[in-house]
């Protein structure tokens, strides 16, 4: 081996025919491997202890200790040193043993010098390769959909665009020393700006047209995707979570794979994109005007429970109005807690027979408005990256689990989506109220609004966005990028308290591109 050059990593070998091996060390040393060689599973043991090893190959069958009993006894005292087995026993018990002894590969002899080089490299430089294809293939995406941004895209390009934004968000969370977090970050604010514009010029438009002339937004979510299969006579499981991001729903849904076959789409949130307007729209069917109009009793509230507590009225008066007669009637369950959830998922074991089941959980929108009170969670959550996975421990040691892999074997199709999504404010812009304005940070609805127009989308009639006015003078002003509104009194006290927060309610591809996934049991 040339010595000037960097050494790809320390190997030991252990096998006691390791004389008739000769030419594969030489040949791994060629590739600029270090190779210690041992014909004994006691000399590998008291190697390991002096000399840090990258890497051990173990013959399985060598006399004094054998493979098995040197690699428990490695694995106890290196638990993180990986070790290749070579044997020429085949059997399945053998491979389960070893496999289960948490080995990192199994090679069968004979073997040849290319076989060891590639099962070496898959485990000492797999990341490396791996983060060189991640780079390259960046560099490629971030051009291709700096061309789509550009290109005048339509409703279903921007929620392809955001779902290709997302992915790359996660894909490059494995690999943070690439670089390429702020040059990702800049292209989403980028994209977000052209959203913004997008929507500020058909919005109006689309929540005044008929359904099949404008995408998918809040009201039409159940016409489009539960009532086609209720009218297939299918069962339905609607799963609605609570201020549920695009990106965390990646993370989410490869834990579902098992038992599902997964079509992913999305739909646009309604302005403002919050749980009075938005959730309520979903079960209705309806845009807050009509909500109003139709069902006043139903409608406004001053708090998150009274703003909607009529979910199961609205979703039960939309099944009628779309001609639905379901027996036995529709279930609607909003689940606050877990000892909530656990009680719900052994009760759902026994609902084979429903045809539609609809669950909101909020265990998301809570863990935003929790990190915003308490500075150990902003600690803990210093990120997006830590914000989603946060998310995936929940969901994946949840109740939901339980009662989705229940719907699976049952036969359910599940719909999973949210009500509106979040966006991370960094920076407060100053607005002008009078004291009966909405209190969101993201959007304001109250008489005589003054904001700061290149910082908000202002309007001086809500109605034109199909918002039931509140007042005489009523208007709006609903807040871009990553901005908040606060009043001029104590500016300084509350800039400090939600800048940096999970806020919602404003207009933003984090907080309008909702996930729409669309469950079918293998």
């Amino acid at each position: 081996m040339n010595t000037t050059e960097p050494i790809r990593g320390k190997i030991i070998w252990a096998d006691d025919e390791i004389d008739l091996l000769r030419s594969h060390v030489m040949f791994l040393e060629g590739k600029g491997f270090q190779v210690t060689t041992v014909t004994n599973g006691d000399d590998a043991i008291a190697l390991c202890e002096k000399t840090r090893f990258d890497i051990v190959l173990l013959d399985e069958t060598m006399p004094g200790k054998d493979g098995l009993e040197t690699l428990s006894i490695l694995k106890t005292e290196h638990p993180a040193l990986p070790i290749i087995m070579i044997t020429k026993n085949e059997e399945e018990r053998l491979m389960e043993e070893a496999i289960g002894s948490r080995i990192s590969d199994y090679l069968t002899k004979p073997v040849n010098p290319s076989q060891i080089l590639l099962a070496i490299m898959k485990i000492l430089e797999n990341r490396q390769i791996k983060q060189d294809a991640v780079s390259e293939k960046y560099m490629r995406a971030f051009a291709d959909l700096a061309i789509q941004i550009e290109d005048n895209p339509g409703p279903q390009e921007w929620i392809n665009i955001h779902n290709q934004l997302s992915t790359w968000e996660l894909e490059l969370d494995d690999y943070p020393d690439l670089g390429f977090d702020e040059m990702l970050l800049q292209q989403q604010h980028e994209a977000n700006d052209l959203f913004t514009r997008f929507i500020k010029a058909n919005y109006e438009q689309w929540v005044n047209a008929s359904p099949d002339q404008r995408p998918t937004l809040s009201p039409d979510v159940f016409t489009n995707t539960v009532k086609p299969l209720l009218e297939q006579d299918q069962k339905v499981l609607l799963l609605v979570i609570d201020c549920m991001r695009w990106d965390q729903w990646l993370t989410l849904e490869p834990l579902l794979y098992n038992d599902y076959q997964i079509k992913r789409d999305g739909y646009l949130s309604l302005l403002p994109t919050t749980t009075e307007y938005s959730r309520n729209a979903i079960f209705s069917g309806l845009f807050p005007d009509d909500m109003k109009r139709f069902h006043p009793d139903w409608w406004g509230g001053t708090d998150e429970h009274s703003l909607n507590r009529y979910e199961a009225s609205f979703l039960q008066e939309n099944l009628r109005r779309s001609g639905l007669t379901l027996k036995p009637e529709a279930k609607y369950k909003k689940i606050l807690g877990n000892r909530e959830g656990i009680q719900f998922a052994k009760q759902f074991n026994s609902w084979n027979s429903q045809k539609m089941v609809t669950i909101v959980v909020n265990q998301v929108d809570l863990l935003a408005h929790r990190r915003t009170d308490s500075p150990l969670l902003r600690e803990i959550l210093p990120n997006e990256a830590s914000y989603r996975e946060i998310v995936r421990a929940w969901f994946n040691n949840s109740w939901i689990k339980d009662v989705l892999a229940t719907a699976a074997r049952l036969g359910f199709h599940v719909i999973i989506t949210s009500d509106h999504g979040s966006v991370r404010v960094q920076q407060p812009t100053q607005i002008l109220a009078d004291r009966e304005a909405s209190t969101n940070l993201r959007f304001k609805q109250g008489r005589n609004l003054k904001p700061s127009t290149k910082d908000a989308w202002y309007l001086d009639n809500p109605e034109r966005l199909r918002i039931p006015s509140n007042s005489q003078n009523d208007t709006l002003a609903i807040a871009q990028k990553m901005y908040y509104f606060l009043y001029p009194n104590n500016y300084r006290k509350y800039q400090n308290l939600f800048a940096d927060t999970y806020q919602h309610g404003g207009l933003s591809m984090w907080e309008m591109i909702i996930p729409l996934a669309h469950l079918v049991p293998k």
